[in-house]
């Protein structure tokens, strides 16, 4: 396929190739070869440090970090760094105060949605957690 004819296929939103095992199509072939590997579950790309392999060069980059411990998310307003975007997101939170997980029931909201879960408990009279000495559910 010439640079041309892969750009029309936008516009034409025609998918011409195909895997032959499942639904999956798409415009252009490097695509499709990545997506057959994950019918084969080969993962080419290998970590030089340990065992970690992958198909995308991205996500080995990524995993490259933890040994070179490179956090190159910063954020722009405390020393916090991180390697993953979300996480910076969820941390930006406690500089805004927003805390975009609300209660349901009462006016309670949060930021980590094992808190969440945890005071939905108080509305439930739910008490899961069980003391291992005296065996009381009180906790």
């Amino acid at each position: 396929y010439g640079s041309l004819k892969k750009h029309m296929l936008i516009h034409t939103g025609k998918k011409p190739f195909k895997c032959t095992v499942c639904e999956y199509t798409c415009r252009v072939s490097g695509h499709l070869k990545k997506h057959m590997m994950t019918h084969t579950e080969e993962k080419p790309l290998k970590c030089t440090v340990c065992e970690y392999s992958c198909t995308e060069s991205g996500s080995l980059k990524k995993h490259m970090m933890i040994h070179t411990r490179e956090k190159p998310l910063k954020c722009t307003v405390c020393e916090y760094c991180c390697t993953v975007s979300g996480h910076l997101k969820k941390h930006m939170l406690i500089h805004t105060g927003e805390k975009p997980l609300k209660c349901t029931v009462c006016e309670y909201c949060c930021t980590v949605s094992g808190h969440l879960k945890k005071h939905m408990l108080i509305h439930t009279g739910e008490k899961p957690f069980k003391c291992n000495v005296c065996v009381s559910l009180n906790v």
